[in-house]
């Protein structure tokens, strides 16, 4: 193979200079790349669609697990207490698939945690359809027995089907056929990661072993896969083994060496993918696109786009109507307490980044002497002598943000997003924390996934606004309306513990 063999070539000429080059610059983005504390997501996240390989059988089951299950309760019970499914019901089972079509539970998950998750979504899910139900009048449609038993059984049915998916496991698994075999091109991390996943029975990928140029005193201490030989040996590998799947996991300035090797690979029928160098840039909302036929990858994009943005936005505008409509005496008597409690306007507006880092006025009522929205913010700190005692009120019991259901209203914000602030300290952190401003493609939140995960208040270090930008950009990757329900469940907790609010 000689294309392969003066690419090597060519490449250990360049060797020493190219590889302290990338390891130099892989060492600056890891010193202000985002954190992977205790605390904080993992860098490496799995995307929302349906993943590549011999496993979409059983990954769809996972994803279509749990809305199907609260669909067939729903329609169990009208048959047992109406003996006929009507077109209400029907109508209502529909709205309940587009609020948990994307309820994607991992099959990792221990049996605590799935009844966690399946408790806050439901109560979350199925609170927002009866005020829905109530302020359009559809409740008298439906009868009280049959609400009361169809929410109980929707959580018992989608434990069911979690459980009944975990031991039709195999069975599903092997209706696809044996696991396809696979290599990996290129110890590293972003390689040894996918090995490690490769693991999980839900992959149904058998990893063969590994395959790179260099010696083996130069690979990871924590290597424990087989090494089959080097880059020019694996097209006769892949043939002689019937190798499935071939997966590339080189740094990107291999290119010589990834262009020679898939020159070589056209002479065998193994599938060929690339897996990203995350040490170089994260995935937010990753997926294949094609511009008038032309194929791109999103590496960066808002998890907003076609039919979600559309649920999204409802849903926003049917939760922010119906809380403000119940909350409306209680705005009055907040306003009322503000205006008597010390001089100064009822509501604070404060200029914020929106979606894409545009400005917009943010509502609040003011809990603080003094309305800053200058160069210059001082964050609001425990025993703040400008919080007056009404306002500190307001503050613990996050009872301030109510005014922001109107920016909701306005198409500024969103009900759950990454929390929106100051433009003085969006401009401040930009320039401290790597990916700040991929938070802003989407519209802030009233609450968010940093929130409930006790991010809340000031953020007097550095590393804690890391922190909560890596819950943001985890928020990106892994949206769904379930998941918006898990963290609008949560909020009233957290809110009721009144953890750093101040």
């Amino acid at each position: 193979m000689p294309a392969l063999e003066q690419s090597a070539s060519f490449t250990e000429r360049r060797a020493s200079s190219e590889r302290r080059r990338f390891t130099e610059r892989r060492g600056t983005h890891r010193s202000t790349s985002l954190p992977r504390s205790a605390d904080a997501p993992v860098a490496y996240r799995e995307l929302s669609s349906l993943p590549v390989g011999r496993n979409w059988l059983l990954k769809l089951s996972e994803v279509w697990a749990n809305p199907l299950a609260i669909v067939l309760s729903l329609f169990a019970v009208t048959a047992i207490v109406h003996g006929e499914i009507l077109t209400r019901h029907v109508l209502l089972a529909v709205a309940v698939l587009i609020l948990t079509y994307r309820n994607l539970m991992h099959l990792t998950k221990t049996i605590p945690g799935i009844a966690r998750h399946i408790a806050a979504s439901w109560l979350a899910i199925s609170s927002l359809l009866f005020l829905l139900g109530w302020v359009t009048g559809a409740l008298e449609y439906f009868e009280d027995q049959l609400l009361i038993a169809w929410w109980f059984a929707a959580p018992l049915s989608q434990f069911a089907a979690q459980l009944l998916l975990r031991l039709s496991k195999p069975a599903i698994a092997g209706l696809q056929g044996p696991p396809a075999r696979a290599v990996i091109v290129g110890v590293n991390d972003q390689g040894i990661e996918l090995a490690q996943r490769m693991a999980a029975p839900s992959a149904h990928l058998k990893l063969v072993g590994f395959f790179d140029d260099r010696p083996n005193e130069e690979l990871e201490s924590s290597y424990q896969y087989p090494l089959l030989g080097k880059l020019q040996d694996i097209p006769r590998f892949a043939n002689d083994h019937k190798i499935d799947v071939i997966y590339i996991s080189l740094p990107m300035y291999s290119q010589p060496r990834i262009l020679a090797l898939l020159d070589a690979l056209s002479d065998t029928t193994s599938s060929i993918y690339f897996v990203l160098d995350l040490q170089i840039t994260d995935l937010v909302q990753g997926r294949v696109d094609t511009v008038h036929g032309l194929p791109v990858v999103a590496v960066c994009e808002t998890p907003f786009t076609g039919l979600d943005g559309v649920i999204k936005r409802i849903s926003d505008m049917v939760c922010a109507s119906i809380i403000l409509l119940l909350v409306s005496p209680l705005l009055l008597l907040i306003a009322l307490g503000v205006k008597l409690s010390s001089p100064g306007p009822v509501i604070f507006r404060q200029r914020r980044y929106g979606l894409d880092g545009k400005e917009i006025v943010v509502y609040k009522f003011r809990t603080m002497t003094v309305t800053e929205d200058g160069q210059s913010i001082q964050q609001a700190s425990r025993q703040d002598a400008r919080v007056t005692r009404f306002g500190s009120f307001l503050r613990k019991s996050s009872l301030d943000e109510l005014p922001q259901f109107v920016n909701v209203l306005q198409g500024r914000m969103s009900v759950v997003g990454p929390r929106p602030h100051a433009v003085a300290h969006n401009e401040m952190y930009r320039k401290l924390i790597n990916g700040y401003m991929v938070r802003h493609k989407v519209r802030p939140g009233i609450t968010g996934w940093a929130q409930v995960n006790g991010l809340r208040g000031e953020t007097e270090a550095l590393q804690k606004m890391k922190e909560r930008v890596a819950y943001d950009l985890d928020y990106l990757r892994n949206w769904s309306p379930s998941f918006d329900a898990y963290i609008i469940a949560k909020t009233i907790w957290v809110v009721l513990k009144g953890n750093n609010a101040y």
